[in-house]
């Protein structure tokens, strides 16, 4: 009998419900085990988290590898040199690099504003109905393909810039120091200011539903008791509604500019796909992305050409990590800071 009630008394810290054991299967009816699902959901979650960084790991490895030969034979000159002569067999991965930050920071700067004001105006501002039927048509914008971002691009912004934009900046910039060497180059309407306003285009949905999303979850009692207090929609937007939601705005601007640094079709049609560095904003330039969509066709395996277009690839994604990095850091910055008020 003791021995029995022991047993009984060490069950609860040995078998399923106690806490220093593992989780055991419960016998059911008839002394069969009974389905495990917590084991099975927690195998399930776990290889899929594995299965996400295995395949981070694969793509990495992947790119890095095949970019070594490029890196063994130009070195650190590789990142600094912007040069790509077939020709010569003499690569380098400056001009592209140059293209893809400065056409992605200029899609972001327009792109970033008109997506807060879009996304505070429908979820704070319109009407329930209007906002609807706006939020369904940015959805619908954020499904478009790439590709015909760049056919728009090329039939309607590349004229426009040719056209209007250019010149009317030329006549007012083009004499004052510094902003003049911004707007010199033949008006042909492809360039990095093209680029740049067709990403743009492309990331303001994302951003949009991002924050939209974000917005309309922040507890209307915050919202509420501002206004009580006589705040102003600017007060409300500043001192509630942008506090509470840093992270998630931070990490919707992020999620733009990956795609901004990583979109191919629709800036391959707009750029104007020269391998050179150019001051002005409405020069011809490349981005990495562009550059590996032309010159991957045609890159035979094994090349050396291969393999530098393989190491922009590690260099894009490297960017990308950055990115990440330095919106990581600025939130903490940030966070302490407030800590410290």
């Amino acid at each position: 009998m003791d021995g029995t009630s022991h047993a009984a008394g060490q069950a609860p810290e040995d078998g399923a419900g106690g806490r220093g054991g593992p989780v055991t299967p419960v016998s059911g009816a008839g002394g069969r085990r009974s389905f495990d699902g917590d084991g099975v959901f927690r195998a399930l979650v776990t290889g899929s988290g594995i299965a996400v960084l295995a395949l981070l790991g694969g793509i990495i490895l992947v790119m890095v590898t095949g970019g070594m030969k490029a890196f063994a034979t130009f070195g650190p000159g590789f990142l600094v040199s912007s040069v790509w002569n077939p020709v010569t067999q003499h690569y380098g991965a400056l001009a592209p690099v140059f293209g893809t930050v400065v056409t992605s920071a200029l899609g972001l700067l327009m792109a970033v504003p008109l997506a807060f004001g879009a996304s505070f105006w429908l979820t704070q501002m319109a009407p329930a109905r209007l906002s609807a039927v706006v939020g369904m048509a940015v959805q619908l914008l954020a499904a478009v393909p790439s590709i015909i971002f760049g056919m728009w691009g090329f039939f309607v912004i590349v004229p426009l810039m040719a056209r209007y934009v250019q010149p009317t900046a030329r006549h007012w910039f083009g004499h004052v120091p510094g902003l003049g060497a911004l707007v010199q180059g033949a008006p042909f309407g492809t360039g990095l200011m093209t680029g740049g306003v067709i990403l743009a285009v492309m990331v303001t949905p994302f951003i949009t539903a991002v924050m939209c999303d974000v917005f309309a979850s922040i507890p209307a009692v915050l919202k509420e008791s501002a206004f009580g207090l006589g705040a102003t929609r600017w007060e409300v937007m500043r001192n509630v509604i942008l506090p509470w939601s840093r992270k998630a705005v931070v990490g919707s601007v992020v999620l733009g500019m990956g795609r901004a640094m990583g979109e191919t079709m629709a800036v391959t049609f707009v750029i104007g796909n020269a391998n050179r560095i150019g001051w002005s904003l409405f020069a011809p330039g490349n981005t990495i992305a562009s550059l590996i969509a032309l010159e991957f066709p045609e890159s035979p395996s094994g090349s050396l050409k291969l393999s530098s277009l393989m190491a922009l690839g590690t260099i894009l994604m490297a960017l990308s990590f950055l990115a990440l990095a330095a919106s990581r850091l600025m939130l903490g910055f940030s966070g302490r800071r407030e800590g410290k008020r």
